[in-house]
């Protein structure tokens, strides 16, 4: 008799589920959460696992992979899925939660959701790490410029290398507010030093890799959205064509169809909202500060004249995706004119 096994993974602990085919639940157990302790109870002879189902969260990663490196039929499943199934339980707690994850395992109502490779996970850790030192320093900064107003001391249009020399003509005169703005100047600095190593590191990864290569000659895609792209993506062949992506990382309308009524709002913002962010700059650059003409930035303006030039660059970021997933999926560079364009970009 095959067995079904769902996992409700917390911090600390993970509930498991085991039930068999009919539907009756065979054994409920909770074990730490981590992956030689659920192996001991997964590996059990008494369980003929046809699949185990383990929602997508902040440790699914860590766990899938040693899961499937131990040869368990492990799938990691969309939390929006399990969310909306589990939602018509009475009562939430982590027994109830691992049964219902298991009964979906045994119907087979679920989504699969893409695990990363371990290369893209890293590379994802460091451009997240740089997106929050680049946060941390530009909100201190703020937090400064705030603090100094206060006292009619204007800290103007000034960028990031002449900053600090700014503040301290400000208050050179202010010993109080010397004591105070030193520390602030201090952690900036640390922050703004730690930043520019992580990008160095992007830079060189990069410059060293051939796909990033490769989409960095797109006009606007530059070795910071190249790297997260591709390390977003991870395996082109994952999806069935390349306008499938635009839908993943929230660049398409939503539509709200009911009878006679049909709506078609702000797209979806759903996925990835860093990559979303960084192909809206590419996007905005390519029509802004690019300056070569290519039959790309020539679609995007008409777009403009008719909807604004808010509306076109989003659907010039949407674009960039569809023409990066096929540049990865076929090994290609951009093509500056029609010629030789392919039909489905």
């Amino acid at each position: 008799m095959k067995h079904y096994t769902g996992l409700d993974v917390s911090v600390k602990e993970t509930a498991i589920c085991i039930v068999d085919e009919t539907g009756k639940i065979c054994r409920e157990v909770k074990v730490s959460s981590h992956p030689d302790d659920l192996i001991a109870v997964l590996r059990d002879p008494a369980w003929n696992l046809e699949r185990v189902g383990l929602e997508a969260g902040p440790l699914s990663q860590w766990l899938f992979e040693a899961l499937a490196r131990a040869g368990l039929p492990v799938i990691c499943i969309e939390t929006r899925h399990v969310k909306a199934f589990l939602k018509a339980q009475p009562n939430k707690t982590d027994r109830n939660d691992a049964r219902g994850i298991a009964q979906m395992m045994r119907v087979n109502l679920y989504r699969p959701v893409h695990v990363k490779t371990l290369t893209s996970q890293k590379r994802r850790a460091l451009l997240t790490a740089r997106k929050l030192l680049q946060g941390k320093a530009i909100a201190i900064e703020n937090d400064i410029r705030g603090l100094l107003r206060n006292f009619g001391l204007k800290v103007g249009n000034v960028g990031a290398v002449k900053f600090e020399e700014r503040i301290r003509e400000l208050v050179d005169n202010m010993a109080d507010l010397q004591e105070v703005m030193d520390p602030l100047l201090t952690a900036r600095h640390k922050l703004r030093e730690e930043f520019s190593r992580l990008h160095k590191k992007v830079l060189d990864i990069s410059r060293n890799d051939e796909m990033c290569r490769l989409l960095m000659t797109i006009p606007g895609v530059g070795p910071v959205v190249s790297l997260a792209f591709t390390s977003t993506i991870d395996i082109p062949q994952r999806f069935k064509n390349s306008k499938a992506v635009g839908p993943i990382l929230g660049l398409t309308p939503k539509l709200n169809e009911s009878g006679e009524s049909k709506r078609v709002g702000c797209i979806s913002l759903c996925g990835d909202a860093m990559m979303r962010t960084l192909l809206y700059e590419a996007a905005q650059t390519l029509m802004i500060n690019v300056r070569k003409w290519s039959w790309l930035k020539a679609w995007a303006m008409n777009i403009a004249k008719r909807r604004g030039m808010r509306k076109a660059i989003v659907a010039l970021a949407r674009r960039l995706a569809v023409i990066m997933h096929r540049m990865m999926s076929d090994g290609t560079e951009f093509c500056w004119t029609r010629d030789d364009l392919p039909a489905a970009i």
